[in-house]
């Protein structure tokens, strides 16, 4: 690629509603995206349109579970359910499962445990300028 990056190091995030417009042509630029080994990431899962015929349908590396399912954790016994199932869903189709929103340690700690071991959130930190982040690289030695 022109910008040095492999293509397995480019992630397209696409949530539900992107399919809703003309999925044949769709289907044929997601083929062409997975040909060259871009990755591709299924966000806000079960807040639009779900359909798990999207999850057998199209090759997702990722499956990212929206931060309204996370936000209740692990307190709210239908936000548990759901996450499970998402988790169990995602991992046994292969994928990686990614949490937003994650504020809490007992969040971290709930989705540790259910086996999802990627997290956003501010619990780790919030929104920074370039500057900012290259700092907190240097101090966490990323």
């Amino acid at each position: 690629m022109r910008n040095g990056l492999k293509p397995s190091e480019v992630e397209i995030e696409v949530t539900e509603g992107f399919f809703l417009k003309n999925e044949e042509v769709i289907q044929e630029q997601v083929k062409r995206l997975k040909s060259l080994g871009v990755t591709l990431a299924l966000d806000d899962f079960g807040t639009g349109y779900s359909s798990l015929q999207y999850l057998r349908n199209y090759p997702f590396d990722t499956l990212k579970i929206d931060r309204s399912f996370v936000q209740e954790l692990p307190y709210s016994e239908s936000s548990v359910g759901l996450v499970k199932a998402i988790v169990s869903m995602g991992s046994s189709l292969g994928m990686k499962i990614v949490s937003e929103g994650v504020e809490t340690k007992q969040q971290a700690d709930f989705l540790i445990a259910e086996g999802c071991s990627i997290f956003q959130g501010y619990l780790y930190a919030k929104p920074m300028a370039e500057a900012d982040f290259q700092d907190w690289l240097k101090k966490y030695k990323l």
